[in-house]
Formats: C-alpha cells, sequence, structure tokens
C-alpha cells in the first residue's frame, strides 16, 4: 500500500474511549501510507483508551473534537469498533449528525465490527447490505440493514466489516472507495 493514491484526501476516524485498539491502529497506518491525511475525533480532547478485546490497549491522540470540526472538511470517514466505543457515540446526537452529514454528501463511510451500530442509529442502513460482528446482526437488521456473514461489504460507498481478522481486506476495500470518491446514494 505504498503508493499515494489517496494523497490531497483527509479522512475522519470517529472514535470514543473504549474503541478496539487494532481497528482503529490497522486502518490509521493503511490510509496513511496510502497518502491521506487523517484525524482522529473525538467526543473529548487529550487521548482516547483503546482496548485489545477485554483488555486495555494504548491510548491514540486525539486530533480534534468534534465540536470543533465540520463534515465537508473530510473526504470520508471510519468508525471503529469495540464495544463501548460505537456505544458511546451512538447516543451523541453530534457524532450522529457527523457520520449522517458525510453519508448525505456521498463520501464514503466505514465501520468495522461494533461500528455499524453507529451508521444504524445516524439511520443510514435501511435497504443497504452490511456486515458486523455476528452479536449485533439483529441490531442491524432491525435499522432495515440486509446482513451478511462476508469478511468486507460495500453498498454505495458504505464499508462494512466482521471483525479484526478481516482489517486487510476492510482496509484495503476502505482506501478503494476513497480514491474513487463520491458515491451517488440513495435517499436514507
Amino acid at each position: 500500500m505504498a503508493s499515494k493514491q489517496l494523497h490531497g484526501k483527509t479522512v475522519a476516524i470517529l472514535a470514543a474511549d473504549g474503541f478496539e485498539e487494532s481497528e482503529l491502529t490497522h486502518p490509521l497506518k493503511a490510509l496513511t501510507d496510502a497518502g491521506a491525511q487523517v484525524h482522529v475525533i473525538s467526543l473529548k480532547a487529550g487521548s482516547i483508551q483503546g482496548f485489545r478485546h477485554f483488555e486495555k490497549g494504548e491510548q491514540v491522540k486525539v486530533d480534534r473534537v468534534l465540536s470543533e470540526v465540520r463534515a465537508d472538511a473530510y473526504d470520508a470517514l471510519l468508525v471503529p469498533g469495540g464495544l463501548f466505543n460505537p456505544d458511546a457515540l451512538r447516543t451523541e446526537r453530534s457524532a450522529l449528525d457527523f457520520v449522517k452529514a458525510i453519508a448525505t454528501a456521498g463520501k464514503p463511510v466505514a465501520a468495522i465490527c461494533h461500528g455499524p451500530w453507529v451508521l444504524a442509529d445516524a439511520g443510514l442502513l435501511e435497504g443497504r447490505e452490511v456486515t458486523s460482528v455476528a452479536s449485533i446482526r439483529k441490531d442491524l437488521e432491525n435499522a432495515g440493514a440486509l446482513w451478511a456473514d462476508k469478511a468486507v461489504v460495500t453498498d454505495n460507498g458504505i464499508v462494512t466489516s466482521r471483525t479484526p481478522k478481516d482489517l486487510e481486506q476492510f482496509s484495503a476495500k476502505v482506501i478503494e472507495e476513497i480514491a474513487e470518491g463520491r458515491h451517488a446514494r440513495r435517499a436514507a
């Protein structure tokens, strides 16, 4: 992934305390290696706590606070999983508005593991094919999604993936979607 195919692109990674460490750090490195400028955006300044499943992992520096950013400044959005991270984000109206604004503009939106919870609560999954960690399948179906047990699913610029074991495929597909640019979307 040494090519700079994303040169000039700015990507937001929206996360809070309790993100799955590899689901943020792996795509962050892949996006940066592909030439993108990446901002870790969170609800608070400072750093956010990662987890390796149930154990505390590394902390990641927050580049921007959500209340201080605009969706139109970003070419794409990524939401990592972890149990606590998406659960915190999906209860914050400002986070849901940010996600919806990026998606409504036709920009790529990606989520892995429990991350699609945020997309569901933002009202983006009606009639869309998605995947996730199996434990939230019913939640996504209840939000109108068509759930598939695949490593990566792409539906009109919305990229979803299951778990850390799918990170190579997920990161590659996210880079491909960002390189393609905006996507025409059906109304959500």
